[in-house]
């Protein structure tokens, strides 16, 4: 008995010691583990990668650099950003961070950061011409003996710090509240943005067939311009410098004519429906209704109409006096008009057109050759063609009964695009015409006399 006891001892301490052998060697296992996990993480070789837009390519005299730095694992531990150029032996530095260790771990610095650098030329006392712009950014890592993973990102640059040089060649000597004009001008080089500035509002100009870096830019005065503050030619390079050549102009007041309209019953029951709908948010009574469309319909189309003149054709396309339809001139441009509705005044708008009555259904035609970028129902206009003319022309047909082009269309002067009609606020048959400049209304008198196109337009491009 004794003997197996003794065995049983034995072999009980033998297990007990296989089994803490055991133990002790997956705790080592996990300890090697947490060792060889904890040594990825820290030594990871996963580099930051840089970002720069390749808008940034050229540097003028200031200019904004921005820049991006992403590092999903140890995270972001500085950034710095020099520029070298050949024959100087020291980079500049334009930019250097540095952000605290956060952790051991994965996230002990920021995983992404942008931001941007303002390049001064006087500042840095650099010269024009190429260099390179370098983007160094290392994480948190303990690889590289501890330094981190680095990457280092190359962007070939050009330094340009001479804005364009502008010569003016022609400037309106005279101009009226909803009058228009050109300006010519010459530039030393290509420009990104080119174009005058009259009274805040900007217009492009467009390069003049067949002559090298000359210019011309259609500029126009809404109705109701009181005064004339500056007035420029602009132009920036593709390095961002901005030149600026200033000029005047006098401004010729014109009488302003006043007009009644009398909204009737009848009226509102046979247009409101109609707008209804096209715009289901009206509410209220018919009069309710119809003030709606007269205020807050017209601002949508004025929205409309700005959007569709936003992007001119580069080219004219159109030669001399616009057209003008046969009939009976109705309303002019710029009549103020107060609506009354049983006796009362009850509203107050802004014609911005000629509304011209001929027989019903009468042919429209083309005031002058174009291209048709809207043919469709709009609002107050009713059924609405506009023609780009090119180079910021417009003209605009409304209250159409019936469309004969599709947007897209190229058409010639004096081709019948339409019939007129009385859909819209159009109270009989008739054509609403109006011209535009960039989406700036203006009168169409001018734009209908030859004398005035010769004297303004014609005659100044050939003699420049």
């Amino acid at each position: 008995m004794t003997r197996q006891n003794r065995l049983r001892e034995f072999s009980r301490t033998k297990n007990k010691s296989h089994f803490g052998r055991f133990i002790l060697f997956i705790f080592l296992i996990v300890i090697a583990a947490t060792l060889a996990g904890g040594g990825l993480i820290l030594f990871e070789t996963e580099k930051p990668l840089v970002t720069v837009p390749k808008e940034v390519r050229f540097l003028g005299r200031n200019t904004s650099i921005p820049f991006r730095v992403t590092d999903k694992k140890s995270g972001i531990r500085s950034i710095t950003i020099t520029l070298e150029q050949q024959g100087e032996s020291k980079p500049i530095r334009l930019y250097a961070k540095s952000f605290p260790r956060q952790s051991w771990f994965y996230g002990a610095g920021p995983t992404n950061f942008s931001g941007s650098v303002l390049f001064n030329s006087k500042k840095f006392k650099i010269k024009d011409g190429k260099a390179e712009l370098v983007v160094t950014a290392h994480d948190f890592s303990l690889n590289r003996f501890f330094k981190g993973n680095e990457t280092i990102s190359r962007y070939a640059v050009l330094i340009d710090t001479k804005p364009p040089r502008i010569s003016l060649q022609h400037t309106p000597r005279y101009i009226r509240p909803g009058g228009c004009g050109i300006v010519v001008y010459d530039l030393s080089e290509s420009a990104v943005r080119q174009g005058v500035i009259v009274n805040g509002v900007f217009f492009q100009g467009f390069p003049l067939d067949g002559r090298k870096n000359r210019y011309i830019s259609y500029v126009a005065l809404t109705w109701n311009t009181k005064k004339l503050g500056n007035s420029m030619v602009v132009a920036t390079d593709r390095a961002g410098n901005e030149a600026k050549d200033f000029f005047s102009m006098d401004l010729e007041n014109v009488p302003l004519k006043k007009d009644r309209i009398y909204v009737s019953d009848a009226f509102l029951k046979r247009k409101m429906p109609k707008f209804k709908e096209h715009y289901p948010e009206m509410k209220g009574s018919l009069l309710d209704q119809y003030l709606f469309v007269n205020n807050e319909v017209r601002k949508i189309n004025a929205r409309q109409i700005k959007e569709v003149c936003s992007n001119p054709v580069p080219k004219q396309l159109w030669k001399d006096r616009f057209l003008r339809m046969n009939g009976e001139t109705r309303a002019g441009f710029a009549d103020q008009r107060t609506y009354f509705y049983h006796g009362q005044p009850v509203d107050h708008q802004v014609h911005l057109g000629m509304d011209i009555a001929s027989t019903a259904h009468a042919a429209v035609k083309a005031a002058n050759s174009g291209k048709v970028v809207m043919a469709e129902y709009m609002g107050i206009y009713g059924n609405a063609i506009i023609l780009d003319h090119g180079q910021g022309v417009y003209s605009l047909y409304a209250h159409l009964s019936r469309f004969d082009v599709s947007p897209g269309e190229m058409v010639e002067k004096g081709e019948v695009i339409a019939r007129s009609g009385a859909t819209g606020m159009a109270g009989g048959d008739h054509l609403h015409f109006s011209m535009l400049i960039h989406g700036i209304f203006v009168t169409p008198l001018e734009w209908w006399d030859q004398h005035w196109i010769d004297m303004n337009i014609n005659d100044v491009l050939n003699q420049l």
